[in-house]
């Protein structure tokens, strides 16, 4: 019998091939129920017109309870957007993606969600802590507490 984790990611990829992404997010690779890739471009003006991300998301056993890992990937070919809730390393500090978490948000709805936190942005710029954070953080950025106190860039 296959587990909860496993019978949603493939209901939620099932819908992915059938439906295709929303507009502007792309499936580069599901090759498993592991680890998963996407491309997230923000339409429209914005800071980041015509810039494309890569978002990796990570699923444990207990998703959908606990929310996946998700962040941009970073390597010598993709960089994370230069915004005040993403740090170099491509974490992103998101409410969605901890305190905020519902197991009723779906991958597509994550990948709309930063979209929308891209396209909202006034202004380019790392968070604050960003250096310091970026030496200690751990690999997975479900680790990590982040303080959610500021919903408006």
């Amino acid at each position: 019998m296959a587990s909860i984790s496993t019978r949603r990611l493939h209901k939620e990829l099932s819908e992915i091939r059938t439906e295709g992404c929303p507009c502007g997010i792309t499936l580069l690779n599901a090759d498993n129920y592991e680890t998963w890739f996407f491309s997230i471009e923000v339409l429209g003006e914005s800071l980041y017109q015509g810039e494309v991300f890569k978002l990796m998301f990570r699923f444990d056993a207990s998703y959908p309870i606990s929310s996946p890992a998700v962040q941009f990937v970073v390597d010598q070919n993709s960089q994370a957007p230069v915004h005040p809730h993403v740090y170099s390393n491509g974490h992103i500090c998101a409410s969605i993606l901890g305190t905020e978490w519902s197991p009723v948000l779906s991958v597509s709805a994550v990948c709309v969600t930063l979209q929308s936190m891209l396209a909202s942005c006034k202004v380019k710029e790392r968070p604050v802590d960003n250096d310091r954070y970026v030496r200690t953080a751990p690999d997975n950025p479900k680790k990590t507490r982040f303080q959610y106190d500021d919903d408006t860039v």
